[in-house]
């Protein structure tokens, strides 16, 4: 099996030993998004709201450097440390997905990289 990197440079680079994302099978992996602004560098992080736009915007541009789209999005996992912030990254969801909707796991956990309160990775099923 053969498995091909994707990179853009409309997402943040990886802060580690990892690809953004990776072909594979008829899938693309996508790795863990933070808030970070890909052109800026900056953390967006004024808020969970700000954040979880920030992220989306970041899975959706990995999507887009495969030639695909949130919508072919089949599971998406969301790592959270507060889950009083469920409904935010709910609304958030909302706003950039449609019916059928991705399986989808939302874990609370105790920290995430770089002091953020939310993460989200995610699996692509892509049309070839």
């Amino acid at each position: 099996m053969t498995k091909e990197i994707i990179f853009t440079e409309n997402a943040p680079k990886a802060i580690g030993p990892y690809s953004q994302a990776v072909k594979s099978g008829g899938f693309l992996f996508v790795s863990g998004q933070v808030a970070l602004n890909p052109s800026t560098g900056d953390l967006m992080n004024s808020s969970i709201e700000e954040q979880a736009e920030q992220v989306i915007k970041n899975l959706s541009a990995i999507c887009e450097a495969a030639n695909t789209n949130l919508s072919n999005i089949v599971k998406l996992t969301i790592y959270i440390t507060d889950m009083s912030d469920f409904s935010i990254v709910n609304n958030a969801m909302e706003s950039h997905f449609e019916s059928p909707y991705p399986a989808r796991a939302t874990v609370e956990v105790s920290g995430l990289p770089l002091g953020v309160n939310v993460e989200m990775d995610a699996v692509v099923v892509l049309d070839e």
